[in-house]
């Protein structure tokens, strides 16, 4: 099932990832959309490895696109999805015209050309540029100096700007500063309240509050009962959609402290610790996308933005393959105060993708 290998594929990149702890937030949704792209491009061994990780490319794009009419569904519901997935390559890079097909059928497709080869900087400035136009700002520079060289011959880019109000909005003025026991100690926070009645469930060590925003999509605060690292550990796929299928309407006071994450990061360590490492090597077989042999993955590179306040949330993400050639029930309610690290998930309702999953140690 679709859904299921989605969780499993974000849930073991948000474990390996976050292994030295402290805060985390990336996009299931974007780096799943950039490398599922790659699997359609790639072949062999290079393919049979990017299947194991994300599991049926067909599903997952299936998966994807769905979760992208939020475009269409959202129009004037005060909530704004936007997705680029742009092809950049060098002129001297010949490209198969089945993967151009098959690119043209995904949300914001664009094939571009960029210099890589005669003027590397104007080529990342390129990109950049791009990137920060579908982000709305939030991610001006996803290609950092040095990144892009003249070996580079294509940057396959997924980019995602995501932006909702919540269907019950905190009150600004309740919002006060409270306790927040961090690992690096005890201290005062800015912090949101509501009193509502609200998803609710609380299971398997974990208490989880489900916050519906506009446009499909909803916010889930997974609040572990002890201490987070251990509860993380033991969360699976399984875990997680008998959490979230659990979720009952029940009044809650919640207190949930304001967020503010950018976080980049590299993935090719990641993925390769993952299982997919021949699409970093010589051995790489991207024949689908292009017929040069001497095509190869250098690098992936991430960043996400996530912010929630009392309105709503505002996220974007940024995923980038950079390609060289080589030699009404009245009930008591349930007070959640989160005052120590928790999990949250944002994600489409009706298809379950997930757009961003954040750790938040140190709020």
């Amino acid at each position: 099932m679709a859904t299921d290998s989605h969780l499993r594929f974000a849930l073991a990149v948000h474990r390996a990832l976050g292994a030295e702890g402290g805060n985390l937030c990336f996009s299931p949704y974007s780096v799943a959309s950039a490398l599922t792209l790659a699997a359609r491009a790639a072949r062999g061994r290079t393919r049979d490895e990017l299947v194991a990780l994300l599991g049926d490319p067909g599903e997952q794009t299936s998966l994807l696109r769905a979760a992208a009419e939020l475009v269409e569904e959202s129009r004037g519901d005060q909530a704004e999805l936007a997705v680029a997935n742009t092809l950049w390559a060098d002129d001297r890079l010949p490209l198969e015209d089945s993967f151009k097909a098959e690119l043209a059928e995904w949300p914001g497709a664009a094939v571009a050309s960029a210099p890589f080869e005669k003027d590397p900087e104007a080529a990342r400035a390129l990109v950049n540029a791009d990137v920060g136009r579908t982000t709305r700002g939030l991610i001006p520079q996803l290609l950092p100096p040095g990144s892009i060289d003249r070996d580079v011959a294509a940057v396959l880019v997924n980019a995602l700007y995501l932006k909702a109000a919540w269907k019950l909005p905190f009150r600004e003025a309740n919002t006060s500063d409270a306790p927040f026991h961090a690992p690096s100690g005890t201290r005062d926070v800015p912090t949101m309240w509501l009193g509502e009645r609200v998803g609710y469930a609380h299971a398997a060590g974990w208490q989880a509050v489900q916050l519906v925003a506009a446009g499909g999509l909803q916010a889930v605060v997974l609040l572990p009962d002890g201490d987070l690292a251990d509860a993380e550990a033991a969360l699976d796929q399984a875990a997680l959609t008998s959490l979230l299928g659990r979720l009952k309407a029940k009044a809650v006071e919640l207190a949930l402290p304001k967020i503010s994450l950018d976080v980049p990061s590299s993935l090719t360590g990641v993925l390769r610790g993952l299982g997919v490492r021949t699409m970093f090597t010589d051995e790489a077989d991207l024949s689908g996308l292009s017929p040069d042999p001497r095509l190869t993955v250098s690098e992936v590179l991430h960043q996400a933005v996530l912010r929630v306040d009392e309105q709503g949330f505002e996220g974007a993400a940024a995923t980038a393959l950079t390609m060289r050639l080589t030699s009404m029930i009245i009930d008591e309610p349930v007070t959640v105060t989160v005052d120590r690290p928790f999990l949250l998930l944002v994600r489409h309702a009706g298809t379950g993708a997930l757009h961003f999953i954040a750790r938040v140690v140190e709020p």
